[in-house]
């Protein structure tokens, strides 16, 4: 579980970078400015949760406690609902994608529940 959080944290935030770096050079003459705002928060959301990836997975390699591989679970789905939608609502104007982005932020909410969780149930 370690090895499978500390990998989906460093390919995320190697996403993350790469879709911001895309979204500066490539999208900057394609994209209202409204529009590029909210690709890069999705970028900027996906680097933060990526870095809790990490933290999940630290804390997993200490405490072998199941909340902190729920939090990576829900730090994955976030980072696909909540700034996948950003980046299609950015990318097609199609605002029915809007619609998905509050279920990925729940995600990210019980993600960092479950770090809380963890680290307060686990035995040192």
């Amino acid at each position: 579980m370690e090895r499978l959080l500390y990998a989906g944290g460093a390919l995320a935030a190697f996403l993350a970078v790469a879709l911001g770096a895309f979204a500066a050079h490539a999208l900057r003459a394609r994209l209202a400015p409204e529009m590029l705002a909210v690709f890069e928060t999705g970028a900027r959301y996906q680097m933060y949760h990526a870095l809790a990836l990490f933290v999940a997975a630290w804390g997993w390699s200490r405490w072998q406690t199941r909340a902190f591989s729920a939090a990576g679970l829900l730090f994955g789905i976030g980072m696909v609902l909540f700034c996948g939608s950003l980046y299609l609502l950015a990318t097609t104007g199609l605002r029915a994608f809007g619609v998905i982005t509050p279920m990925g932020g729940v995600a990210f909410l019980g993600g960092w529940l479950c770090l809380a969780a963890g680290v307060l149930r686990a035995r040192t």
